[in-house]
């Protein structure tokens, strides 16, 4: 009998996911608010509806046989009604774990893994107290709603504490001491119902204004820093109990590695193993929540993975070795992500 897969949310990558779920002969339900979403293109059927609207909500969950999610803030009353009917996966201890950074961070200290030095402000009292005893450079994080650098001030000196205060409009906020890193890799991990994990090879990002520029791999690592990288990524998956694909971020510093954060979702920086692996990591998402057994995860080429970023799309030019992926946006947009480009050669290590 065949099986359908429900997405909260028609962006990029609900509509990777489908094209995933329907190699393994899949049917894809999308949730989506807004208009004309990329995954509409290669869903099975789209719920058009606010997150607010519980008989919606309730007809998609009674439509499919498992839940997922291709973004974290989904309204905590939506995953209410939706659990009630059918399994959500990843679960909700690792959604709520990463909506919430000041919780993402007391969460894996708890588990003896290493954070940048952090202070939670509520106050501008509580940042300037803050910055007096971390120091300066910071970086003054909401503690929800924030991805592609929204969300995030610079603090270069403690006279600029008001002025950034002032600028969350009174949301909370942790405040993080700037770490000078060599480097920023991401390992995105995979663990299955029955606790099955496999995990892709770390890559080294770049970024450019706060939006992923690039994806490398392999990264820039000895082998023993990449195999740290990687364990530290299943302990953080076994600590959860996570069921799915999970983006974890670290900064590789003079003192090893730290977590910047995680990702309880497929991940910009694992797009390069569409291409340069035999499964991919939506394949993998989708296999995991089903309780189907693992892919090799292992890639046969290296790989460079480049975001097309907002007019990038109007300016491709012909290449060798390259894969183009497009996520059939309707409108252009500056710091809008319109696709991206993989490169591949020869697998060095």
């Amino acid at each position: 009998m065949t099986k359908t897969v429900g997405i909260l949310g028609g962006g990029q990558l609900g509509r990777m996911l489908a094209v995933a779920a329907s190699r393994l002969g899949i049917k894809t339900h999308i949730f989506e608010p807004l208009p004309d979403p990329p995954a509409g293109d290669t869903a099975t059927k789209i719920f058009s509806a606010s997150y607010e609207d519980n008989g919606a909500l309730v007809a998609f969950a009674k439509s499919v046989d498992v839940i997922t999610y291709e973004f974290e803030n989904i309204p905590t009353k939506a995953l209410d009604a939706l659990e009630k009917i059918k399994p959500v996966f990843p679960q909700r201890i690792a959604l709520a774990t990463s909506q919430d950074r000041l919780v993402e961070k007391q969460f894996l200290e708890s588990i003896g893994l290493y954070v940048a030095p952090y202070a939670p402000v509520d106050t501008l009292e509580q940042l300037e107290e803050a910055l007096e005893t971390l120091g300066t450079p910071c970086i003054l994080k909401t503690r929800r709603f924030g991805y592609d650098g929204k969300g995030q001030i610079r603090i270069e000196t403690p006279g600029q504490a008001k002025t950034a205060f002032s600028a969350l409009d009174g949301q909370s906020a942790v405040l993080e001491k700037f770490v000078r890193f060599e480097r920023e890799i991401s390992v995105i991990a995979a663990r299955s119902t029955s606790g099955e994990i496999t995990c892709f090879d770390p890559g080294e990002n770049v970024h450019i204004n706060g939006i992923l520029h690039t994806t490398t791999v392999p990264a820039a690592l000895p082998n023993h820093m990449q195999t740290d990288a990687v364990l530290l990524a299943a302990k953080i998956l076994n600590a959860l109990d996570y069921v799915g694909v999970m983006g974890v971020e670290l900064f590789v510093g003079k003192n090893g590695l730290l977590v910047n954060e995680i990702a309880p979702r497929v991940h910009n920086s694992g797009h390069w193993t569409q291409n340069a692996c035999l499964i991919d990591q939506f394949e993998q998402h989708i296999r995991a929540i089903f309780g189907l057994p693992l892919g090799n995860g292992q890639r046969h080429s290296d790989a460079i993975m480049t975001n097309l970023i907002g007019d990038d799309i109007n300016h491709l030019e012909k290449h060798d070795n390259f894969a183009l992926h497009l996520y059939g946006k309707s409108e252009v947009k500056a710091g809008r992500k319109m696709g991206h480009i993989i490169q591949l050669s020869p697998k060095s290590s």
